[in-house]
């Protein structure tokens, strides 16, 4: 019995030791476990602190970059927009042509400034550009005074460039946006067919100054020189030569162009040319039409040698054109070099300087005789064939009219 109770005692001591052994360890657990809290909330609140510091300063770096794009934009709007302008000299027309003298206005560009402000105005609807986000555009009267250069000397698109500081894309668009321009604004209101009132005038004025009766204008032709088309250039090679167009142009006694045609090729024979100037003048205006079958005529060249005094007063009277193609060639010499340009474009070019022309003399503009050309008109027009039976009646009664 007492060895039963001993194990009993033992089993019973054992299970006290294991026992409070565990309760030890459950302690120890639990202090181990308060402070795994502690120590984990402390690393939380400093994980909470750090992530509220980076949401700061990513907060600030966002902020940064809006102020530096808000001011980065704001600068690039109130900047000059020439991002895609090369660098190029301008001070010749900046410094140098607004100190110009009136002579030298008429000098360069072959008007005076106040006939080139009135020609500005006359093609802004049509040739005033807008800047744009990235170029600034070239101004009205700067593009103007390009085309005109090129009218007034007939240079390469690449010293003209030099000259106004732009390129030479920009030259040649210049004198096609002005061609065109004065095509469909100039031509149409200074060459146009005069109606039957105006004929009047132009035959009063004739007769008042030439004694010249019914005469409403006199008709000449002239080469211009071109360079070779790379299509039908045979047909564009005279008996003189050389490649060109044909202009023939009717004047009247003022030396006003009133009826131009241009654009024939060169090895066209003049009697062909004025037919070509009488069926285009005709399908224009019936106005013309009417007038011719009133008496009127105008003067072409060809006359025979007999009728002296005949000669004398038509040869005074056709001054008048020869004169007017002169002044024409001497005041745009473009129209005497040879043009290497497209044929499109020296054929607009033609019309062009023929409006300059009238625009220039109607406005009273100086003409410098050292700008005539050397051979400024050519040989005169013959007459159309089918008209010569009747141009020798023509000339008969006037033959006998002046000898009266």
């Amino acid at each position: 019995m007492e060895d039963v109770e001993a194990i009993v005692y033992l089993f019973l001591g054992v299970w006290l030791v294991i026992t409070a052994r565990r309760k030890v360890i459950t302690a120890s657990r639990k202090v181990i476990t308060a402070r795994r809290k502690v120590k984990f909330q402390s690393r939380l609140r400093i994980a909470r602190r750090d992530a509220e510091e980076a949401d700061e300063r990513v907060l600030e770096v966002l902020q940064r970059c809006r102020d530096y794009n808000r001011t980065y934009y704001s600068k690039l709007r109130r900047r000059r927009p020439c991002v895609w302008m090369l660098d190029r000299a301008t001070e010749w027309w900046s410094v140098i042509v607004p100190s110009f003298t009136h002579t030298q206005w008429v000098d360069n560009f072959r008007m005076s400034e106040e006939t080139y402000t009135y020609l500005c105005n006359k093609l802004r609807p049509a040739m005033e550009r807008r800047d744009t986000t990235f170029r600034v555009c070239i101004p009205l009267k700067k593009r103007v005074a390009i085309a005109l250069w090129k009218l007034a000397t007939g240079s390469e698109y690449r010293s003209i460039g030099h000259l106004f500081g732009v390129s030479n894309t920009t030259v040649c668009r210049c004198v096609r946006d002005f061609c065109a321009a004065a095509e469909a604004l100039l031509v149409p209101e200074l060459i146009r067919s005069p109606d039957r009132q105006k004929f009047a005038e132009m035959a009063a004025y004739t007769e008042n100054r030439w004694g010249l009766p019914q005469c409403i204008g006199a008709i000449d032709g002239s080469h211009i020189p071109i360079l070779a088309p790379q299509e039908y250039h045979c047909d564009y090679f005279n008996r003189k030569g050389w490649h060109s167009i044909i202009l023939q142009g009717v004047v009247d006694g003022k030396g006003h162009f009133w009826n131009v045609f241009a654009g024939m090729p060169g090895s066209m024979h003049d009697a062909l040319g004025f037919e070509a100037v009488l069926i285009v003048g005709v399908s224009q205006s019936w106005q013309l039409l009417s007038t011719l079958h009133q008496g009127h005529w105008w003067d072409t060249g060809r006359l025979t040698a007999e009728h002296v005094v005949y000669n004398k007063n038509i040869c005074s009277a056709r001054v008048v054109v020869e004169n007017a193609f002169g002044r024409l060639k001497g005041r745009w010499r473009c129209l005497m070099k040879r043009n290497d340009c497209d044929v499109k474009l020296v054929k607009s070019m033609v019309l062009t300087c023929c409006a300059l022309h009238n625009l220039c003399e109607s406005h009273g503009e100086a003409y410098d005789d050292g700008w005539n050309a050397p051979a400024a008109a050519e040989a005169g027009v013959a007459a159309a064939q089918g008209a010569e039976e009747e141009g020798t009646n023509i000339r008969e009664g006037l033959m006998r009219y002046l000898n009266t």
